[in-house]
């Protein structure tokens, strides 16, 4: 059984072929996904496991086990980490273990590209991203396999990480500007991506402007939320997987309170890309894509992987 580290994992990732690999998976009929298994691990802020599970896919079977501890942007570590095991789906034979964080951090930002690619403007002058952790730091070179991007500006609660963030960025060639006024910086953008684990929201619908597209990545939670009830209820919204309406803190709270019904989060992203939802239907039509992941997106990513470390 091969061991894939960090490094080969993002050496098998070309991010072109991560968004085309997903697409294939969405546009279906894509594997089987049982429900996820989610256990509360205690802590403050609390932690979470996470189990997830896929089948079904060119002969492939998958499991990846995360976690999800709030506070490690404070101890220098991802705030999800992740054990992928592939295996053969005919045999149950393991054949690879990879390194899970890596491989989540590409795929989310992938998903996110594909989504974009359906619903974002065609002209993004500027991309906001709303966090500088793992994920964040994937997205651009994900968005540049759809759109080509005048600007990406980076908003954290840590400027210093922001900043960090920003010079990495640079140093790949992408034009990249610290945000220091949140609510401003969303106020220009085309496109803007939240990664975080915040509770409370981040972006604020009255401050959204007309035919912009929002990527909301970081809440998978009931408790976690990144954007605020009038730009739920306001914006056409398009989720990853339908159970994001039973997990997500940004439509949890208007389903439950009456402003949000199961029809307006019934459009999934493989209704989109298949062709039987539109996407961006207008020029001024502000597009929500909230993701919560699925163990779909992990196995085209861990098979995408393997094929590459065996081939050469």
């Amino acid at each position: 059984m091969e061991v894939l580290d960090a490094a080969a994992v993002r050496a098998g990732l070309d991010p072109e072929a991560l968004v085309e690999a997903l697409r294939v998976v969405f546009a279906g009929p894509g594997p089987t996904v049982p429900e996820r298994t989610l256990e509360p691990l205690g802590g403050e802020p609390p932690a979470t496991l996470l189990l997830k599970p896929a089948w079904g896919l060119h002969g492939w079977l998958g499991v990846k086990v995360a976690t999800h501890h709030p506070a490690n942007g404070e101890r220098g570590l991802p705030a999800i980490q992740a054990t992928y095991l592939l295996l053969e789906e005919a045999t149950g034979s393991p054949v690879a273990v990879l390194d899970g964080t890596e491989l989540t951090r590409w795929r989310t930002a992938a998903a996110s590209a594909l989504a974009a690619d359906h619903l974002a403007p065609e002209r993004v002058g500027e991309h906001l991203l709303v966090g500088a952790g793992n994920v964040a730091a994937a997205v651009p070179a994900c968005f540049a396999a759809v759109r080509d991007v005048g600007i990406t500006r980076v908003w954290a609660r840590d400027r210093d990480r922001a900043a960090a963030l920003v010079e990495q960025l640079r140093t790949q060639g992408y034009a990249a500007a610290v945000a220091d006024d949140l609510r401003a910086a969303v106020r220009t953008a085309d496109v803007v991506t939240t990664a975080t684990s915040a509770t409370s929201p981040l972006v604020l619908g009255r401050d959204v402007q007309p035919g912009t597209h929002v990527d909301l990545v970081g809440s998978f939670l009931p408790t976690m939320t990144e954007a605020d009830e009038e730009l739920m209820t306001a914006a056409r919204v398009v989720v990853d997987v339908a159970e994001a309406a039973q997990t997500a803190g940004e439509l949890v709270g208007p389903l439950q309170r009456g402003t949000l019904n199961q029809q307006d989060v019934a459009t999934t992203l493989a209704d989109v890309v298949s062709g039987r939802s539109p996407g961006r239907r207008d020029a001024s039509e502000v597009t929500v894509f909230k993701s919560v992941g699925t163990a779909a997106e992990d196995l085209a990513a861990a098979v995408l992987v393997w094929r590459v470390a065996t081939s050469s």
